[in-house]
């Protein structure tokens, strides 16, 4: 690969089965499709996330390293100071480096922000000085098409044009300079609630046949009350399923034609020698399991993400064997000529794993759980795997590993426990476990202390629905 530039986009919650390059019968993501199109681009269709929140896995995204040994998200709020990051490594063979986030899972907070030469964090408390008074006059020009028209409500607004704003910004001042540049960004769209922009909420509404304020008020809701709609046993009629399945849809046709914009803006600047990497953090659950969100299982519907790649050599040769974000970073890494002594992923180039490592904590998943107790005391936690769960995904099974319980399940059925059915397969997946856990997954340093959040954090976080402890 030589010294290309990369641009690494990273969407939220966007679920693999939800996006043209996967299959969907809805043509959510053409630009996305397109760029998979390319004869220097691949779909790796078989991608798997490290997690299931925005925290552990851009912890591993950014560290090469598996949730339990950099422990963000699972035991600890960041990564220990002895784990280099990505932008570190390509930053000590020359490259620039500029990161992007309007979550503060991925921070100063966490530790993520280490080793970049400029870091944006998109945050209401700061926006003036983060992305400046052009780019948000730009949107307040742009609130119809971009965001959720003439209000106040900051639920119905998203930062993902101010994102794209910023890193056009600072590819036009810095992208045709000598060095290569390592851009992150971390796209905001689709978290919850899914409320697209102005436009696309009026034409999800009247796909439906529903007006605007119905299906703005049901995007709203669900996000607000996500835990005690899975306490409640998922209350919701087969017509606010498919509104609300459509305006999460609708959000991620908007981050799709975010990612459209960046891809032209590359070829308009000239920046064509650039590997382009688009992918999700996590996916997202709409009923699987009894759960919405990502916050307590790891069924495919939220640990199966996309994963396109236009510009690596390497990634030419994919067959559909499964791939995970550590595979990839550090198949681009090596090729910039930096260290990859720390990753414990794959090179695409040499190798091919037998499974995914799909891991979730304990203590965060509890809390969740808590939660939903005290909405109905009769909500049927023990369902769901409560300590520390490490899941193994193959072609055919996942199995998953707790201190509770195992169980192997036959996806797309993740209900039905099969090891009865296949011994051997348990067997062979458990000592696969053992091994990881003994090896690769083990705690780098379980000593690690952490920074409390700041308040800007905390309160960004509880916004986007998370509990904050």
């Amino acid at each position: 690969m030589g010294r290309k530039n990369v641009l690494w986009i990273t969407l939220e919650s966007t679920r693999a089965d939800h996006t043209s390059v996967n299959g969907y019968d809805r043509d959510t993501t053409p630009n996305l499709r397109r760029i998979a199109e390319r004869p220097t681009a691949r779909s790796f269709d078989r991608c798997f996330s490290h997690g299931i929140w925005t925290r552990s896995v851009s912890a591993s995204i950014l560290t090469g390293t598996y949730p339990t040994h950099h422990g963000a998200g699972m035991t600890n709020k960041s990564i220990p100071d002895s784990l280099a990051t990505v932008p570190e490594l390509l930053g000590a063979v020359g490259y620039q480096t500029v990161g992007i986030s309007p979550n503060a899972n991925l921070s100063e907070a966490t530790g993520l922000d280490r080793g970049f030469d400029d870091f944006v964090w998109i945050d209401k408390s700061r926006l003036v000085e983060n992305v400046g008074v052009r780019t948000l006059a730009k949107y307040a020009l742009n609130l119809r098409r971009h965001g959720g028209g003439l209000t106040l409500d900051t639920r119905k607004h998203n930062t993902g044009y101010m994102e794209t704003d910023v890193a056009k910004r600072w590819l036009r001042h810095n992208g045709g300079d000598d060095d290569p540049f390592f851009m992150y960004l971390h796209c905001g769209v689709p978290h919850h609630p899914y409320y697209p922009p102005r436009p696309d909420l009026l034409e999800e509404a009247a796909r439906h046949d529903v007006d605007p304020e119905t299906a703005g008020e049901l995007a709203l809701s669900h996000h607000a009350d996500l835990d005690e709609h899975v306490a409640s046993g998922l209350p919701y009629s087969g017509e606010e399923w498919e509104l609300l399945t459509g305006l999460y849809d609708a959000s991620i046709e908007y981050a799709d034609r975010l990612v459209g914009h960046l891809a032209s803006y590359l070829e308009r600047q000239g920046l064509t020698d650039t590997v382009l990497v688009v992918t999700a953090d996590h996916g997202e659950l709409l009923g699987e399991k009894g759960l919405l969100g990502h916050k307590v299982g790891v069924h495919d519907a939220v640990s199966h993400v996309p994963m396109v790649v236009d510009g690596l050599d390497a990634a030419l040769d994919y067959r559909g064997e499964i791939v995970q974000h550590v595979d990839v970073m550090g198949t681009l890494l090596d090729a910039a000529g930096a260290d990859t002594s720390q990753f414990q992923g794959v090179d695409l180039r040499s190798g091919e794993r037998s499974h995914a490592v799909i891991q979730r904590g304990g203590e965060r998943c509890r809390r969740v759980l808590d939660q939903c107790l005290d909405h109905d005391p009769g909500f049927d936690a023990d369902r769901y795997h409560q300590s520390t769960l490490t899941a193994l995904r193959t072609q055919s099974f996942k199995y998953l590993h707790s201190d509770d319980r195992t169980e192997l399940f036959a996806p797309p059925d993740e209900e039905t426990d099969v090891s009865d059915e296949f011994p051997a397969v348990a067997e062979d997946l458990q000592t696969a476990v053992i091994t990881f856990l003994d090896g690769d997954g083990a705690p780098l340093d379980e000593g690690h202390e952490d920074d409390a959040l700041s308040e800007a954090a905390r309160d960004q976080l509880a916004d986007m629905g998370y509990l904050v402890e």
